[in-house]
Parts: structure tokens; C-alpha cells; sequence
């Protein structure tokens, strides 16, 4: 998806272009640590507000403003620092215990079994019997502990009712539906922040699609081979997008058929503020099967969890320092296909989007990662001539 700053002068485009030719490598950061040639630079209100508006999905809206480096009133400053001293030191001890808890229980549930080794893809998605109900319930029961350690004491959760799904769906009715409810294939997720995986693992232990660099992690590795994780490249070849795309559609077909494997979790290909809706890619809605759609949001006061246009280290310390956080969770009906949606994946993918954007109240956007990384590098570039 290309995409380019119109605001900047002649001489600004050609630095902004490097930036966005830069972003094909898998492991680069969103935020730069400093300045460089390759970083757009923006002035003045004026600019600020146009990136805005082009960028609006990626915009941070809470008191810590743009990048999470605004001006802080006197009282917010009295209230992280008491934080960072009383509350963050426990928070980060017993989120540390929590991983390393689980990571043993996974060590052990592991010994003497060889994962599964596709290609470059290696699991323990098929690990069955004690392991794998150990691996489950410890790992669900951990990750709310996780959440709450965090400040989520209370998770606000709804189920849509069918009745009101046909309402706002009326244009696909007539879709074929099985008289006995089939078990969904996938999960299908708005992107909003790394607890979305948290929360997710806490309710249904999916398998997620991560970068292959995670596979590599200490402690993070095992687990995620325990999840099931389907490992891509996130800027790679066609082929390879193919290869994994195979391996996608295989897990939610065997999801769909087979009551004790994993379901497959998939978002869309970035987070977002919250009030935005990216596009999904077409993997899950390849197999033809049912899928379950899911929304999340994070109300709040001061500090949003939304992980949008701040940096993964500034991220951490200002949600450690929040006393409480909150997430709201809304589960539609199981979504059907009609024919004519299996058919064609990308109307599959496309009526399901829409679906959840209406229930939602998400407002639908199709820029992505790529154009991501140009707002981040132009903050940046204010941030540091500012």
C-alpha cells in the first residue's frame, strides 16, 4: 500500500520516500531512538494537524498527547511519580514471576516431545492429552493474572444476541447457516494493543500469527511454540506470504473440524488507536469456514492502552503507573458465510469488517503498517526540530 505526505515541500519528499522504501525490514523499530537524514521533518501547527487528519487512526488522543510526550499538568506528575515508586516495582515483580511461572510450566509440558516442524514453521499446537490441558488452563488462568497484575480488575464483557446481528446485517440475508451451530474456525479481532493478545489468551488460548523473530525471544519463544503461532515474515517474498497463508487456512479449516485444536486468532495487519478499523488479511476467510468475530476498546481517563503513536518502552512504564485500566469486550454471533462469500475471500473478509465496524462503532480505514511508520518517522522529526 503506498503512500506519501503531501504537506512537505519538494525538499522533504525525497527523505520521506527512504523512509517508506526502509520499512520493507522485518525487525526495523516504528520509533526511532533519534534523528537521522532518513526522518521527514514537519512545523508548525498547520502540518501537525494535516498529518492528523491523513493519519487519524494513529493518533493519540489521551492527556500524555502526541507520542505520549506531552505537557503534563502539576497533578499528573505528583501521580506518576507516586506511582513509579509504590506501584510499578510490585507490578513489574509479579508480572516477571507470572512469565517465568509459565514459561517452567511450558518447559516442562514440553520435555521429551518434538514439536511440529513445517518449513520454517516449528509448534506444539498438536500437543494433546495432559500437556496440552495443562499448557491451556495454566495458561488462560496466568494470563488474566497477568491482566489484573496490570491494573485490569474488571473486564467488561457482552454477547451480541443473533436477533440483533440480522438487523444490522439485513443486505447478506438469505446466507446459508447449518441448522446445529458450528464450531468457528478463527477468531476475528480489532487491533488495538499487545494486551489484545492477553485478553485473547485468557479467554480462548488461540494460536496467534507472530513474527518469526518471536520464535527466537527468551522466555516469550516457548510460549508462543505452545500457542501454536503461525511465524511470517512481516515484509517478505509473495511466496513466502503464500506458504503462510497456506498454513492459516490449514489450522482454521482443522479449528473448524476438530474440537481439541487450537482456533486461530488473527487481526489486522497493525494496531490503531481503538476507534479505527484496518483491513483483514484474506487467510482466514480462505478456508470457507465460520468464524467468530470479536471488538475490543479501552475506556479511559488519563493514559489510553491503545498502542498507536508511542514507543513500546514509554508504552509500558506510563500503563505500569495507571491504577486502574479497563477493557470492554463485544462478541458477535458466529458469522456464517453465504455462498457467494465463500466464493470470493476478500467479500468474506470485506462484510465481516463492515459488520464489526457497525456493532463497534468503529470507523473503517485502509492505510497500514507501511504508512504507520511514515506518520511515527514524521513525529519524530517534529518532535526533535521542536
Amino acid at each position: 500500500m503506498e503512500s506519501e505526505l503531501k504537506t512537505f515541500d519538494s525538499k522533504e519528499n525525497e527523505p520521506l520516500q527512504a523512509v517508506h522504501e526502509s520499512s520493507s525490514k522485518d525487525d526495523r523499530p516504528l520509533l526511532k531512538s533519534d534523528s537521522n537524514a532518513n526522518s521527514p521533518k514537519v512545523s508548525g501547527v498547520e502540518e501537525l494537524e494535516e498529518l492528523e487528519k491523513k493519519y487519524a487512526a494513529y493518533v493519540r488522543k489521551d492527556v500524555y498527547g502526541t507520542m505520549g510526550r506531552g505537557e503534563l499538568p502539576l497533578v499528573e506528575k505528583l501521580l506518576l511519580g507516586f506511582a513509579a515508586v509504590t506501584l510499578v516495582p510490585i507490578r513489574v515483580v509479579v508480572s516477571i514471576s507470572i512469565l517465568l511461572i509459565y514459561y517452567l510450566i511450558c518447559r516442562i509440558c514440553t520435555i521429551s516431545i518434538a514439536p511440529t516442524r513445517d518449513e520454517e514453521q516449528e509448534d506444539y499446537a498438536h500437543m494433546g492429552g495432559w500437556r496440552r490441558s495443562v499448557v491451556v488452563q495454566c495458561g488462560r488462568f496466568l494470563s488474566r493474572a497477568l491482566l489484573f497484575t496490570l491494573g485490569f480488575y474488571w473486564i467488561s464483557e457482552a454477547n451480541r444476541n443473533t436477533d440483533t446481528a440480522e438487523i444490522l446485517t439485513s443486505e447478506n440475508e438469505g446466507k446459508e447457516q447449518s441448522e446445529e451451530p458450528e464450531r468457528p474456525g478463527a477468531i476475528i479481532s480489532n487491533h488495538v494493543s499487545y494486551l489484545d493478545i492477553l485478553y485473547h489468551m485468557s479467554s480462548s488460548f488461540p494460536s496467534f500469527v507472530a513474527k518469526r523473530s518471536v520464535a527466537k525471544l527468551p522466555l516469550v519463544g516457548l510460549i508462543s511454540k505452545c500457542l501454536g503461532c503461525v511465524y511470517v515474515q512481516r515484509e517478505s517474498k509473495a511466496s513466502d506470504f503464500k506458504g503462510v497463508s497456506g498454513v492459516v487456512t490449514e489450522r482454521v479449516k482443522e479449528a473448524h473440524q476438530n474440537e481439541s485444536a487450537p482456533q486461530m486468532m488473527l487481526f489486522p495487519g497493525t494496531t490503531t488507536n481503538g476507534d479505527y478499523l484496518l483491513p483483514f488479511k484474506t487467510g482466514a476467510f480462505l478456508s470457507k469456514v465460520p468464524i467468530l468475530p470479536v471488538i475490543l476498546r479501552y475506556p479511559y481517563r488519563r493514559f489510553s492502552p491503545a498502542w498507536d503513536s508511542i514507543s513500546g518502552v514509554r508504552h509500558v512504564i506510563l500503563l505500569l503507573c495507571q491504577f486502574v485500566n479497563y477493557i470492554e469486550v463485544t462478541r458477535l454471533p458466529v458469522y456464517y458465510p453465504s455462498q457467494e462469500e465463500k466464493d470470493d475471500p476478500k467479500l468474506y473478509a470485506h462484510n465481516v469488517r463492515k459488520l464489526m465496524a457497525s456493532e463497534g462503532g468503529l470507523t473503517m480505514s485502509d492505510i497500514g503498517l507501511a504508512e504507520k511508520r511514515i506518520y511515527h518517522a514524521a513525529l519524530n522529526g517534529l518532535v526533535y526540530q521542536g
